[in-house]
């Protein structure tokens, strides 16, 4: 069974072919006209995606050596995400869905980024905490076993990556702000500002927004010389405070829940600094932490095409009534367990 993987919840447009062969073949569109915006623009990202999926999808068809009568089933992203987005991803996998006569099931985008760390062996050995961190998501997630998650907590404003992006753009360091701020952090000194950590104590949420707060009232209050002067500081305290709050978070669940690996999954698991203070915790704690190649991290098809071949096995299928689900939680559907 060759499943495609259709991938388009906000700005990446990507296609993916997985089989019982492994990966075969997978791509990713990005779109760079947000970066004059300083953000996603919904509308813009909706039209890229009406030019670009059905090339991309054809282009990972022809790099696999294979044609549209080869497909067995395909599985698309129906939520979380931008709802424009998600529209166009999903009539275009019920319209191949109809047209050759494939299964279809679509797939929850947090679940996903999951199975980013199912895709090349070695895999996380469950059950395992998987912390989820992103532009538009921070959760971390008890996976008991593939398809049976519960959802410890998630953040109560901003997501690590916006909260990324909002101070890089109060540094005026431009967009996308996750490596920006990595690139103006590595010549700072992370212990120079004492920024506050937020809901450390008793909780397994997130919020980003007092610490982003800080930030902008920090930074108002320096002169134009000293912004200038003082800003990889700014930038490496900023980075290292997210940091300890994602690390932290993701060990107490770890050591509450006696699992046997910490996954990390999402766009900012791209983070040098973040994949460095999860070394360090490997290391001291002998809790093995699994992050997907950087490719895997950010959006793509590939991870949906997995998660759809799972749940195809499993029996799962979805009906053309199938709708986008903006704010599709985790937990909010049905997933086997057998």
């Amino acid at each position: 069974m060759i499943v495609l993987g259709i991938e388009t919840s906000c700005d990446e447009t990507s296609a993916a072919l997985y089989s019982e062969q492994g990966l075969l073949a997978h791509a990713v569109h990005y779109q760079a006209v947000h970066e004059e915006y300083g953000g996603v623009v919904p509308e813009f990202a909706s039209r890229a995606h009406m030019r670009t999926l059905i090339p991309t999808i054809r282009y990972v068809i022809r790099r696999a050596g294979l044609s549209f009568r080869d497909l067995g089933a395909v599985a698309v992203t129906y939520g979380p995400g931008l709802v424009g987005s998600l529209i166009v991803g999903l009539n275009v996998a019920k319209g191949l869905a109809v047209a050759l006569r494939l299964p279809l099931v679509g797939i929850n985008h947090i679940e996903g980024h999951i199975f980013a760390n199912f895709l090349e062996e070695p895999f996380p050995e469950l059950p395992g905490v998987c912390l989820v961190v992103s532009g538009g998501h921070t959760q971390l997630v008890l996976v008991r076993r593939l398809g049976d998650y519960q959802v410890l907590g998630r953040t109560r404003d901003d997501a690590a990556g916006e909260a990324f992006d909002k101070v890089a753009r109060i540094l005026g360091l431009g967009y996308p702000g996750g490596p920006a701020i990595e690139a103006a952090a590595a010549a700072g000194q992370e212990n120079a500002v004492s920024f506050p950590r937020g809901l450390m104590e008793n909780s397994y949420d997130f919020s980003f927004s007092g610490l982003k707060t800080a930030v902008l009232y920090y930074h108002r209050a320096l002169s134009p010389q000293e912004r200038e002067k003082r800003l990889a500081d700014v930038a490496a305290s900023f980075q290292k405070a997210v940091v300890d709050v994602l690390v932290a978070k993701a060990l107490r669940a770890c050591q509450e829940f006696g699992v046997r690996s910490l996954s990390v999954v999402g766009g900012v698991a791209r983070n040098r600094r973040l994949r460095r203070a999860l070394e360090e915790l490997a290391a001291e704690t002998g809790i093995p932490v699994f992050v997907p190649k950087p490719e895997f991290c950010t959006d793509n098809a590939a991870m949906i095409a997995r998660a759809g071949f799972f749940h195809l096995l499993h029996g799962v299928r979805s009906d053309l009534r199938l709708a986008p689900a903006p704010s599709l939680n985790l937990d909010s559907r049905y997933l086997p367990t057998d």
